[in-house]
């Protein structure tokens, strides 16, 4: 389902709005895509100003950097952990931003947007002893 982001059709006092424009097109949202744990696959859209999204289908890599060493290595994500944004998407291996990841190296927090960026960057989280 595509999302129009728009103000609310009510005032503060509960009454409604009078419409004074149509929906324009930059207006509408996009469909979400579910990047999922798996082969890596991706669909390329056009963006508007002619700019291109690369919209991750499926991931199977994250750039994780350790903040200790300061380095960032590429490994295999083996699942997903923790899912704030909607906890039925770990289950089902959807990574977004902000879920945690299980990694080769250990677990990762995910800083950039899959579904919009194309890429999977993440920060590896220390263990708390």
């Amino acid at each position: 389902m595509v999302k129009w982001h728009l103000k609310s059709q009510r005032k503060p006092t509960g009454g409604k709005l009078q419409k004074h424009k149509k929906k324009k097109k930059y207006e509408r949202g996009s469909k979400f895509l579910e990047p999922k744990v798996g082969e890596i696959s991706l669909k390329i859209k056009r963006a508007r100003g002619g700019n291109r999204k690369l919209k991750l289908l499926s991931v199977n890599e994250a750039n994780v950097s350790d903040p200790t060493t300061r380095k960032v290595k590429k490994v295999k994500i083996l699942s997903v952990e923790k899912n704030p944004a909607n906890p039925h998407f770990v289950r089902r291996n959807i990574v977004t931003k902000g879920a945690i990841i299980k990694t080769e190296i250990g677990l990762a927090k995910v800083t950039s947007r899959p579904g919009q960026n194309g890429i999977v960057n993440a920060v590896l989280m220390e263990d708390k002893k």
